[in-house]
């Protein structure tokens, strides 16, 4: 019988998601894929070391571990081809991660296999991927590969932060905010507050990991999410009704009102923060890993985005 996939938090991750490949990826750049194939091949022995989103995936590989059920499937889906990709999985056997399974696309995209594997979340640090994967429905995010490491790797505990407007909720939130200003936000969640926003590109994962949180019963907080926004009262109230009528669990809500999210992100130690804003995702990256959601296009966000350029 195939094995199947149906039931499975299943999380593809790229190559320089997973390790830090910050040199290699310089040699790509500068003197191209030629020159790169050759650095990889010649240092496959040289070990990699753990990039920004190496931490979040072994704690969810060690979820099977601890609840002896095969809760999380993680495949690497990468540019590279067989030949250069020896180096990476080496690392993976070094580290001990439970990764048997990958997409090795040789240079081409990798958004048209996602939905073949039933891929609930996506992390890569080609924007164009990511792109295409939110479009279609899969929650992705270009991860910042130029900051950091992958902060508390030896992490027990699954800590994950989301924004809310375009990452939790849809993005036409945001977009009210975006083309006419804070006062006409506030007034439209509280002229709305009792009726529960849109879902966004990150819902689906969000309820996932909630359905998970419920399958390991009410005491075990193995997996412990966060809101980080910068909404504050009153547009509170609208967050918390739309989470309740969701019926999901977020563990802990940070209602900022525009401050600086970096501080509280580590104070929470998550092992990976999802915001729609690079301003955002940018600082975050400082602390801890942090990976940005693009708009969908033709989204509300990518027409008022459109609309200021072409102003």
């Amino acid at each position: 019988m195939a094995y199947k996939l149906d039931g499975k938090m299943v999380i593809g991750v790229s190559s320089r998601a997973l390790f830090d490949l910050t040199a290699e990826n310089e040699i790509f750049e500068t003197q191209g894929l030629e020159a790169y194939c050759d650095y990889q091949v010649e240092h496959e022995q040289d070990l990699l070391k753990p990039g920004p989103g190496f931490g979040l995936v072994k704690s969810l590989l060690r979820l099977n571990e601890i609840t002896g059920k095969e809760l999380v499937e993680v495949i690497i889906m990468s540019r590279n081809s067989a030949d250069t990709s020896l180096r990476v999985f080496n690392a993976i056997e070094h580290y001990g991660l439970n990764i048997t399974r990958s997409v090795l696309a040789s240079g081409s995209r990798l958004a048209p296999y996602l939905a073949a594997f039933r891929t609930d979340l996506f992390l890569s640090a080609y924007e164009d991927d990511v792109q295409s994967a939110v479009d279609s429905g899969i929650a992705a995010a270009i991860i910042c590969t130029e900051f950091g490491d992958c902060g508390d790797c030896d992490n027990e505990q699954i800590r994950i932060a989301f924004d809310g407007d375009a990452v939790l909720f849809a993005d036409e939130y945001e977009a009210i905010y975006k083309e006419k200003g804070l006062d006409a936000f506030a007034e439209n969640e509280k002229l709305h507050a009792k009726e529960p926003m849109k879902e966004g590109p990150f819902t689906n994962f969000l309820k996932k990991l909630s359905d998970i949180q419920k399958e390991l019963g009410a005491g075990n907080a193995y997996i412990r999410t966060a809101l980080v926004t910068s909404r504050s009262a009153p547009a509170h109230e609208r967050v918390i009704r739309t989470m309740r009528a969701w019926n999901v669990r977020v563990d802990e809500s940070f209602f900022l009102g525009g401050l600086d999210k970096r501080d509280v992100l580590a104070a929470f130690g998550a092992q990976i923060f999802f915001d729609d804003q690079s301003i955002h995702t940018e600082s975050a990256a400082q602390a801890v890993p942090a990976a940005r959601v693009p708009y969908k296009t033709m989204g509300e966000m990518d027409r008022v985005v459109s609309k200021r350029k072409n102003s």
